[in-house]
């Protein structure tokens, strides 16, 4: 295993984890991931940019191996399939010094451990020089942790932005190859994991537009060598207004449930209105998430389980709420045998998102005639609410 060069002096040490199928307990990894570490080697110090997950420290120090010496260990992000391995390094190179935010010292003592007298912060703004090359300390907050920066060599124009633009992908390319490839990785990463934070996110996109970038190096998949590729997209993500788009995640027990779905999906499609429909009995949802970036409404699809909704719909509308997309309209449709509240707490649980609750339908045991009109009357309004508010 080697160091694989970047430019001159800068070298990709990171591990490509191509059976890793679960992030954090919670996030699908259908794609496998990497775990991106950065060597700099100035011509008075190198640098190392980040590490990698703990079960791939071994592929890192092999890496690591021709470099005799680490002055500093860059930790932009105190996460440990960024950080975890730092403590080793620390161990190993006894000289280096851990290079850090101002919140990120407390994340590096309380999650790792490490002593305080190996942690030297820097400013948002401040910078480094490795003799002749000089790295620039950008403060990017909340991508997705408190304490995240963003490392800026000036000399070669790189802009190592941790999870900032990074793609859950496994591949053997350095480089951004496959950019249909790279933008659903991207763009599912986003959802899964940065769309909480859009609005401090745009302002972190003003600040990285005001560099001058060759490269964005991610902590997470390919480095892009056409970086207003990912630029774009997450402006477009972040800022454009929602689409034409309404996302159904339903669960149905008995069928009932279903064929409200089905109605209201056909009834949708023939007003021109994109949907895309998931049955939470076996939907991936991170493919759920990334269909909640561009979309302008929700409709829950839910039996009653003892008045309140389907654990699997409590699950979708809390994951919802969670990830805050830019949704403006939402609404629920479903069934019940006897009674229900299933539109009261799915409100309640959507209530950290500013959307307009569209009449719900539900409907007593199977839906006839009377519950399909209403079916009908609610993708008519829909249709009516995007048109009045120019949802394209």
């Amino acid at each position: 295993m080697k160091a694989r060069k970047i430019k001159e002096d800068i070298f990709w040490v990171g591990a490509v984890d191509w059976d890793r199928r679960l992030f954090d307990s919670l996030i699908p990894l259908p794609d496998g991931t990497s775990y991106n570490s950065y060597l700099i080697k100035g011509s008075e110090k190198t640098a190392l940019i980040d590490a990698v997950d703990p079960k791939m420290q071994e592929t890192l120090f092999k890496k690591l191996e021709n470099f005799e010496k680490i002055d500093y260990v860059i930790g932009n992000h105190g996460e440990q399939d960024h950080s975890g391995v730092i403590p080793h390094i620390l161990n190993k190179y006894r000289e280096a010094k851990l290079i850090t935010s101002h919140s990120g010292r407390g994340i590096f003592s309380d999650h790792l451990h490490i002593s305080e007298d190996r942690i030297v912060t820097v400013k948002d703004g401040e910078t480094l020089s490795l003799g002749n090359k000089t790295l620039e300390f950008v403060y990017t907050p909340w991508v997705h942790w408190p304490e995240t920066m963003s490392t800026y060599l000036r000399e070669d124009k790189i802009l190592f932005s941790c999870d900032f633009f990074g793609s859950h992908l496994a591949t053997s390319d350095i480089f951004v190859s496959d950019i249909a490839l790279v933008y659903e990785a991207a763009k599912r990463y986003y959802a899964e994991i940065m769309m909480p934070f859009r609005r401090v996110i745009k302002k972190n996109l003003e600040r990285v537009q005001n560099l001058e970038i060759d490269f964005i190096a991610p902590s997470h998949g390919p480095i892009y060598d056409k970086p207003s590729f990912i630029v774009d997209a997450y402006r477009d993500w972040v800022l454009s207004n929602p689409k034409n788009i309404v996302v159904v995640p339903y669960i149905s027990m008995h069928d009932s449930t279903k064929l409200m779905v089905e109605y209201l999906v056909n009834s949708l499609a023939e007003k021109e209105v994109k949907v895309y429909q998931f049955n939470l009995a076996d939907t991936d949802i991170g493919k759920l998430a990334i269909s909640l970036v561009d979309a302008a409404t929700l409709v829950l699809g839910t039996p009653t389980v003892h008045f309140g909704p389907h654990p699997s719909a409590f699950y979708a509308a809390y994951l919802t709420n969670a990830l805050r997309p830019k949704l403006k309209f939402a609404s629920v449709i479903g069934s019940y045998g006897w009674g229900s509240k299933v539109v009261d707490q799915v409100s309640n649980m959507l209530s950290d998102l500013k959307v307009e609750l569209i009449e719900p339908v539900m409907c007593k045991g199977l839906p006839d005639e009377s519950d399909f009109q209403a079916l009908e009357r609610l993708a008519g309004s829909i249709k009516e609410k995007h048109v009045l508010n120019n949802i394209k």
